[in-house]
């Protein structure tokens, strides 16, 4: 089994922020990133390179975040389900974004890699891999979705045929808000905890997931971003962006590590979006657009008929 080579996963992650911010910034045409360069405080060690896009042409705000930190502790987060973890100084490293558009058509996109180790004086280090992507669309085009999931499936065929299958459900029971019983999104893939078949065959299932995101999302950026919409459409994103705020703050691992590891407050939520609202009790008109995406769309299927 092939050893962890830190310093190769570290150049992966730079160079697909780099695309992934270029990419965007065509998409948009009228914006770039701005990027932020930091130190971690406090206990531990590390930093990162945060890029935000603000009030672009497509997209109202996006954020593209590199961080790679170091503790002598993993926080509670990382430890719950494994306790053999206890004691272990860590090393994380990883790139997080979530896309914000300003068009009610386009759906908000979510995606991360990362990669652990814990490691203890005279133990064998304990290394995983993580990450996958999520779509969340506000008026749902079932065509958008099934092509999602098929980029998705592609990146996953050549590491096993139950890999898409496995990590799909994985991403349908994740992203899901238990005190709303209801799922976020429509899903994608998420996987944690990888490092089955060696260092090379899962570093090389992360780089296919990081290479594909941008695939399965900006052709339908490209489709949806001219599509006009009003008042009505526009309360209803704000509306459902509070599920995303929601879910971010109660349940997202990458979350509750990053401010229970004493990270950088700022570049944890940049992922929340810039304008929200919630209103109480509020129900769709049975029949609408907006209940169809309730009835179609916010619920667990088989997008490929597989």
């Amino acid at each position: 089994m092939s050893a962890p080579d830190i310093n190769a996963v570290r150049e992966y992650l730079l160079d697909l922020q780099d695309r992934i911010c270029q990419q965007i910034e065509v998409a948009d045409g009228g914006a770039q990133f701005v990027e932020d360069n930091w130190q971690r405080e406090g206990s531990g060690g590390g930093g990162g390179r945060t890029r935000v896009l603000t009030d672009g042409a497509v997209f109202e705000q996006g954020g593209v975040n590199f961080s790679q930190v170091t503790g002598d502790n993993l926080p509670p987060s990382a430890t719950a389900s494994r306790p053999e973890l206890a004691g272990r100084s860590f090393e994380a490293l990883g790139v997080s974004l979530v896309i914000h558009p300003h068009n009610p058509h386009v759906p908000t996109s979510h995606a991360n890699v990362r990669f652990f180790i814990a490691e203890k004086e005279g133990e064998e280090p304990i290394w995983w891999f993580g990450g996958g992507y999520d779509l969340t669309p506000y008026y749902g085009v079932e065509e958008d979705v099934v092509a999602w999931h098929q980029t998705a499936k592609e990146a996953c065929d050549p590491f096993g045929e139950n890999v898409y299958i496995d990590y799909k459900k994985w991403c349908d029971d994740y992203f899901f808000l238990k005190h709303r019983s209801e799922p976020r999104g429509v899903g994608g893939l998420f996987f944690d905890d990888l490092n089955e078949g060696g260092f090379e065959r899962c570093f090389d299932l992360l780089k296919s997931v990081g290479d594909s995101y941008t695939k399965a999302y900006l052709p339908i950026v490209d489709k949806r971003k001219d599509t006009k919409f009003g008042e009505r459409e526009r309360d209803f994103q704000l509306y459902r962006r509070g599920r995303y705020v929601e879910f971010n703050l109660v349940y997202d691992r990458g979350t509750l590590f990053g401010l229970q590891s004493g990270g950088r407050t700022e570049s944890i939520l940049m992922s929340l979006p810039p304008l929200v609202k919630w209103q109480y009790n509020w129900q769709p008109e049975v029949g609408s657009p907006e209940d169809d995406l309730y009835q179609q769309f916010l619920k667990p299927r088989n997008w490929l008929n597989l």
